[in-house]
């Protein structure tokens, strides 16, 4: 097919689709391609590039599992490991945590609450990374219960004591149950001297006030955390916090837009990915930030630049945009909202998103 024939057949001109070949001007419109596809007799994916293989998503049978393994109150191990072992696994399942493998997690934790039975540490670890990675395939009232049992692991040493609280807080937060999170998270920082662990509790109460709608006690607790970030800390991160001035900055953003400051919610988002610090955040961290911030755009009338966001989010940590519900929604009620840039069309496609007419 000649250009100019091509060019007549979609109601272009010829030097349309002369720059369109050439690559000076970009397909940046998934209607447009899907009329291209209809004059070649194609599939649009085959203009789209190679697909990528369909994520695992996280399945009822993974949680399910969970759930069983925690309602196991008379342990009998199926598995016998060295304590050795042990810690490497549960170093491993951090490692994965950080990295947002949240489907593999699900596979490995039933398991892995077995194996560090009898072992405090690890088994306080273990319940921290369940409470996590449930919070964030939005099982909440499952994560509490986790968390629960990562406080009761660590009966009473404030070294573990803490660090479990943050889960807590989290589960809490997710639950709905604001004013509790930040009593519970406050209590806790009380006890610890550990400068991130206390700097993440700060976070956690400060976004639970921000949440309930308490503005100034919000904005006293993140400056708190702010102080706390500033001050000597631990680069080797024992207790898996991802706590500094950009994580500060970060849950500033978050805490602004729950208070429907949206303006200010954008520009603290924009100043924390432009820092230094941001790429030293973990990959988790990370696209969970700029899942959080990319429900902020459509606020201020920019509904696309959600999409735009929720693609570098899928570049750093896919689970935290195929596998968390939050972020699957959002997505659906961008590419519904009207014409989506293409590839973010085809990020719901491989997703499994349907885009409604």
């Amino acid at each position: 097919m000649t250009q100019q024939a091509f060019a007549d057949r979609l109601g272009k001109s010829k030097s349309w689709v002369d720059k369109v070949e050439r690559g000076v001007r970009q397909l940046d419109r998934y209607s447009v391609i899907q009329e291209i596809a209809d004059v070649l007799r194609l599939d649009p994916e085959m203009l789209l590039g190679p697909r990528r293989p369909l994520p695992t998503t996280p399945t009822l049978d993974g949680v399910d599992a969970i759930r069983a393994a925690l309602a196991c109150y008379q342990h009998r191990p199926q598995h016998t490991v060295t304590a050795q072992q042990a810690a490497r696994q549960v170093t491993h399942a951090w490692m994965s945590y950080q990295h947002g493998r949240y489907p593999q997690l699900l596979a490995t934790l039933p398991g892995l609450l077995d194996a560090t039975h009898g072992t405090r540490i690890l088994l306080a670890s273990t319940y921290r990374i369940t409470a996590a990675v449930l919070v964030k395939l939005d099982h909440a009232d499952l994560a509490w219960l986790a968390a629960d049992r990562a406080v009761t692991t660590a009966a009473d040493d404030p070294t573990l004591t803490a660090p479990a609280t943050i889960g807590v807080a989290q589960a809490l937060r997710a639950l709905g149950h604001h004013r509790l999170a930040l009593t519970a998270a406050l209590t806790a920082a009380a006890t610890t001297d550990d400068h991130a662990v206390r700097g993440t509790l700060h976070l956690e109460a400060g976004l639970a006030a921000a949440a309930d709608g308490d503005r100034r006690n919000a904005h006293d607790l993140l400056d708190h955390a702010a102080a706390l970030a500033e001050g000597p800390l631990d680069h080797t991160d024992p207790h898996h916090t991802g706590f500094g001035p950009v994580a500060v900055q970060a849950a500033r953003s978050f805490a602004a837009h729950r208070l429907g400051d949206t303006v200010e919610s954008v520009q603290r988002h924009e100043a924390a990915v432009r820092s230094d610090g941001w790429p030293r955040l973990p990959p988790e961290h990370r696209a969970a930030h700029l899942v959080d911030a990319a429900h902020a755009h459509p606020d201020v009338g920019d509904p696309g630049r959600a999409g735009h966001v929720l693609l570098d989010a899928d570049s750093i940590a896919p689970a935290e945009v195929r596998s968390r519900p939050a972020a699957r929604t959002l997505l659906t009620q961008t590419i519904q909202r009207g014409p989506a840039p293409a590839d973010v069309t085809r990020l719901a496609a491989v997703v499994g998103l349907t885009r409604q007419p």
